[in-house]
């Protein structure tokens, strides 16, 4: 099954504790609002369940290892190294997930701010985010971001269904968290940045370019 994109939008396959991909929309943001696209230009932010994938739960020391590396990247985002107690570390980002999909009924801004503001909740600020009174807090920190309408949305599980549906109908055609595909047919993994992982266990990164994200959002508006 094809991936559906709509004109004038990215779809991004993602997961919020995916820190390559925080990185990615990070670029993304940056590059859309230098070309001045930002009203003609929206992330359709869909979901890449890394511990579905992974089976098994978020891994504090893949991720840990993760951090040094991935957060040089764009050192303004404040990535860090978990700052909480072990017993305190998110699980799952299942509810997380949800909540961006959710914010997707409110507006495209909507959502597209609160995954970042989730994101970074969990790599710069070490809440919780697996839990609904944290995800709802964080809302409430977003300007464009009903918070209320939020939680009740989250409590009924509207968002749930579609956003599931969506990841098993392509999750053999997404490589991982992020792909980026495009109104032209087009698409990307993990745009500008390629990577192993070395025998001791941490990541290692070959070759990383921002500049590929310029001729992401200009494509993505000459669809529109």
């Amino acid at each position: 099954m094809a991936v559906d994109v709509a004109p004038g939008t990215v779809a991004v396959y993602t997961d919020v504790v995916c820190a390559w991909s925080t990185v990615a929309l990070q670029r993304f943001y940056a590059a859309r609002s230098r070309l001045d696209l930002d009203d003609r230009v929206r992330v359709d932010h869909r979901l890449y369940l890394l511990e579905d994938v992974n089976r098994f739960a978020i891994p504090m020391r893949m991720l840990q290892a993760e951090i040094p590396v991935v957060g040089r990247l764009e050192p303004d985002l404040g990535i860090a190294p978990w700052q909480g107690q072990p017993s305190d570390w998110p699980v799952t980002a299942l509810l997380a997930d949800e909540a961006v999909h959710a914010a997707k009924e409110q507006s495209a801004a909507a959502a597209e701010q609160l995954d970042m503001a989730l994101r970074l909740a969990f790599f710069r600020d070490s809440r919780c985010i697996s839990m609904l009174h944290e995800v709802v807090d964080v809302a409430r920190g977003c300007d464009l971001v009903d918070a209320d309408a939020l939680s009740a949305a989250l409590e009924e599980g509207r968002a749930r269904s579609a956003m599931m549906a969506d990841y098993r109908a392509h999750a053999d055609e997404v490589q991982g968290s992020p792909h980026f595909f495009l109104a032209d047919g087009s698409d990307v993994h993990n745009p500008g940045t390629s990577l192993h992982w070395a025998d001791a266990g941490y990541p290692v990164v070959d070759a990383d370019d921002p500049g590929v994200y310029e001729d992401l959002a200009r494509r993505a508006a000459d669809a529109a």
